[in-house]
């Protein structure tokens, strides 16, 4: 038995040499190597090049191949984690932090003078867990409504000015619904991912959760009626196409299938998105842009949204890693985000001046100020501490 433990012992110390020897050095051209896991968006690379540039002691690096909470928390416990790793919901990071994988950076917040109040609210369920930061922001959304000018045009249709009732933009949407000689759908009024479906139930008074947690809401009168609404949309209105049509219209237009590539390509006249559907859509130079705010039922509520950056607690350059969350707050990343649109800025005040209204480079956009408006009427999605969120979407 001795003889057993000391060979598995060998074994274990090996694997630890070898595990060792082929990780990544800590050191490149004099430079101490830092690891980014997230997206292989191109924007992140032009915002990784920005922040090597801002601080020359760093070689920061995306690693876009070990997405995922799982892979995360594994190779953080492991000891061979990154120092940053992305976040996209609370319950996200309620596993990371129960894991002991995220990092409280309450008194470096402090210390730096940075106050969670800067950042727009609806991105805070992503790094605060319990009153405390554990990072940052990357972006921040609130979803509205695009619509495309020309399509209005055409069919003798006023511009929507915002603030409009279901009932305005049915009627809205049923005018901007055109069918071709063969009884096709040309275009319709209204694409949509479906995600609408949570600011829908928050407007009619609908929670997913009960208030204490427990149960999911989702049967309660107000859900059902938001729910129906939405389905009434393709069935009843036939102004929003339903699955089978939009494969359809991407196979018939070449285009591919997503809904973003279907308004591009001028398959709907209005679309439920975010500003970031500018990365692509700014790749239709003949495409006439619009952006209002989503309808409102009963109450005013839209779905907001973002994605957070947090530091690996049990890396032992967690404190380097810590200006790369500095670097998010301040002005050259906030400016850059806006620049790239890539969402918003996590940070309020770079969504209020005129570099933000009017981006030199893309005057046409001259929908911003609607972006940041809409954003004082964003939620996060409801979470519960006794419900896995994964596992209830």
């Amino acid at each position: 038995m001795k003889t057993i433990y000391a060979i598995a012992l060998l074994v274990l110390v090996g694997l630890s040499i070898v595990a060792y020897a082929i990780q990544p050095r800590r050191e490149v051209g004099g430079k101490l190597l830092l690891t980014w896991t997230s997206d292989d968006n191109p924007a992140r690379r032009e915002q990784i090049d920005l922040f090597n540039q801002l601080h020359p002691q760093y070689e920061l690096r995306l690693d876009p191949g070990n997405v995922g909470m799982e892979k995360v928390i594994v190779q953080s416990l492991a000891g061979v984690g990154p120092e940053l790793f992305d976040c996209y919901s609370h319950a996200q990071l309620t596993a990371f932090v129960k894991a002991g994988v995220a990092w409280d950076v309450s008194e470096l917040y402090e210390k730096h003078g940075m106050q969670v109040e800067d950042i727009w609210s609806v991105v805070h369920p992503n790094f605060i867990y319990e009153g405390k930061p554990y990072g940052h922001p990357t972006n921040a959304a609130t979803d509205a409504i695009w619509y495309n000018k020309k399509l209005f045009r055409e069919n003798g249709v006023p511009y929507p000015s915002g603030d409009w009732t279901w009932d305005e933009f049915i009627e809205t949407a049923r005018r901007l619904t055109k069918i071709d000689s063969s009884g096709r759908p040309a275009y319709f009024g209204y694409l949509s991912n479906r995600t609408e479906w949570y600011p829908m139930i928050r407007q009619f008074g609908g929670r997913l959760y009960t208030e204490d947690g427990t149960r999911c809401a989702m049967d309660s009168p107000e859900c059902v009626r938001a729910i129906q609404l939405m389905q009434d949309l393709t069935y009843k209105h036939k102004v929003m196409p339903g699955p089978n049509q939009e494969a359809a219209m991407a196979a018939a237009g070449g285009w591919g299938s997503g809904v973003i590539t279907l308004f591009g390509g001028g398959k709907g006249a209005m679309a439920h998105g975010g500003r970031w559907w500018l990365c692509l859509l700014r790749q239709y130079e003949d495409l006439e842009l619009g952006v209002t705010e989503f309808p409102r039922g009963p109450q005013k509520v839209f779905w907001g949204y973002g994605r957070a950056t947090l530091v690996n607690r049990l890396s032992p350059y967690r404190e380097q890693a810590f200006d790369f969350i500095r670097f998010e707050h301040d002005r050259p990343y906030n400016e850059l985000i806006n620049h790239q649109a890539d969402a918003l800025a996590p940070v309020i005040d770079y969504c209020r001046g005129e570099l933000f209204l009017r981006d030199p480079e893309f005057p046409h956009e001259d929908y911003n100020q609607t972006w940041a408006d809409v954003m004082d009427y964003g939620e996060p999605m409801e979470s519960s501490p006794f419900i896995d969120g994964r596992e209830a979407q």
